[in-house]
């Protein structure tokens, strides 16, 4: 398995999907700093609003943007059809192609992690607390791959329009149910959900009051068992129906 991942990891050389991951925290970074500067806010916003845009827009949004990229690239190398005269097992490559794209969106989360401390640490009076940056930041990337099998699969049955699609309906409908008794159910949902009683905003980017029910932080523990649950089975499911394609065609 590690020569599968290996050999996927090169694939990513000198690509954009590199530059994304290094670009993507730097700008939210930059935008939250903007709006701060327009709004006249608070330091300690800096941080609400960085972890409010960042589950709601990168990590839908950018994340199926590398699967579609990931498929992109293979289809210009043949739509794999060396695996019929290669000794490559399917699932191990399918497998393998998740793993290096959750690894990226892990770079990318460990990016943001240092610059937002680095922003704090620099800034007079302004410490961030960086354990409740880590916590974030993990959590916000644990419940967030579940959905990159999804993507990858839509990507490589539909294209880039299906799987780039699915991620912005899903964001909608992530904000719109995270506040609700049925957030549970909605993938997209989740990263927005925990980040209440972690940094204590609401979906919408407003910040929370003490004693609000979105600060329960019983369901922290709930939603990352769910989203590991998740990423087994749609890693499961769409690992057999990718192995089921290739011996079709």
């Amino acid at each position: 398995m590690i020569n599968y991942l290996q050999s996927e990891n090169l694939k990513y050389k000198r690509t954009f999907s590199r530059k994304l991951t290094v670009m993507a925290p730097l700008f939210f970074i930059l935008y939250a700093l903007l709006t701060m500067a327009n709004m006249g806010t608070e330091n300690n916003y800096f941080i609400i609003m960085v972890f409010n845009w960042w589950p709601l827009i990168f990590m839908p949004i950018g994340s199926a943007l590398l699967c579609s990229l990931s498929d992109a690239k293979e289809r210009k190398a043949g739509n794999y059809r060396g695996l019929r005269s290669h000794n490559v097992r399917s699932i191990r490559l399918w497998l393998s192609k998740n793993a290096i794209i959750a690894f990226y969106m892990f770079l990318s989360s460990i990016i943001l992690i240092a610059v937002v401390f680095l922003y704090g640490f620099l800034r007079s009076g302004n410490m961030a607390p960086f354990l409740k940056i880590c916590e974030a930041s993990m959590v916000i990337w644990i419940t967030s791959v579940g959905l990159i099998p999804i993507y990858l699969f839509l990507a490589t049955w539909l294209g880039m329009v299906a799987s780039i699609g699915s991620a912005l309906i899903g964001l909608s409908a992530g904000v719109i149910m995270a506040t609700g008794p049925s957030w549970i159910f909605v993938p997209w949902s989740w990263p927005l959900r925990l980040m209440c009683p972690i940094v204590h905003v609401h979906p919408s980017g407003v910040p929370l009051q003490n004693g609000d029910i979105l600060m329960n932080p019983s369901v922290i523990l709930i939603g990352i068992i769910v989203s590991i649950v998740f990423l087994i089975i749609t890693s499961l499911l769409t690992s057999i129906w990718f192995s089921k394609r290739e011996r079709s065609e």
